[in-house]
Formats: C-alpha cells, structure tokens, sequence
C-alpha cells in the first residue's frame, strides 16, 4: 500500500472533492483489470489501497451527506474486497463516480455510455475493444469516403 501511504487527512484535504473522487476511482479502474485467478493478491492490493483513501475521504469531509454516501459504498467496496466479485466491482464503479458531478463525467469513458464505451472482457477488466457495432449507417459511411 505503499502508493498513498504518505498520504494523512492534512494532506488529502488539500485536494478538491472531485480530486478525491476520482483518485479513488483511478484505484478501482485498476482493480478492473486484476479479477483473474492470478492476479488475486494485487487485486487485494488495489483494493486495500481503495479503502485507504476512502477512508481519508470520509475523515475529511464537511459534507454530513457525502460523508454518509461514502460510508455505506465504503462497506459494499469492503464485502467485494473480502469477496471479489467483478459485477459488484462494476456496480461499485458506477455508484462512486456518480457521487460527484464532475466524476460522473467520467462514467462514459471509463464503463460505457454515450460518448464512450468500456468492456470488461471476462477475467481480464477494462481496455478491450469494443465489439463492431455493425454496417455504419448511410451518413457514416459517407463520412468514411
């Protein structure tokens, strides 16, 4: 956990709300990928490492709402920690980046959406590409020419 282990309440307060947010998220975007067998122990890693700031995010706080909100999705984050399940990753995913506005402008880039898309390939997280969407319509094809 040696990534944020410098980190303590003084200095994660420095950073916005937002910068809070999707900190978090970059962890879980990197626990996406680690749900193979193999890869259990960094997933646990990455996991740890998501509860740690979580946890300064709550000590933080002025919020009484956020605060409450962060706690009960910190507890979902500890049963899939405990219990790693990707679909309930996934889920955990979405919840967090919707606590903000400016993280939920996130959400299509980093699970799909309008304006962008990500699969999870089975095993192997986020990053594949998408599947083909079919013929392109009329329009698009006379973009492409």
């Amino acid at each position: 956990m040696s990534q944020h282990a410098s980190f303590d309440a003084g200095r994660w307060s420095a950073f916005s709300r937002d910068q809070q947010i999707l900190m978090i998220a970059n962890e879980m975007n990197r626990a996406a990928r680690l749900f193979a067998p193999a890869d259990r122990g960094r997933l646990a890693n990455a996991y740890e490492r998501v509860l740690r700031l979580a946890d300064l995010t709550v000590q933080v706080q002025a919020s009484r709402s956020l605060r409450r909100e962060l706690l009960r999705w910190r507890e979902l984050a500890g049963a899939v920690y405990l219990e790693p399940d990707e679909q309930r990753h996934r889920e955990l995913f979405r919840a967090l980046l919707l606590l903000t506005p400016e993280s939920a402008k996130k959400l299509p880039f980093l699970l799909g959406g309008p304006g962008g898309r990500r699969d999870y390939p089975p095993g192997g997280g986020v990053g594949a590409e998408p599947p083909p969407q079919g013929k392109p319509s009329t329009a698009e094809a006379d973009d492409l020419s």
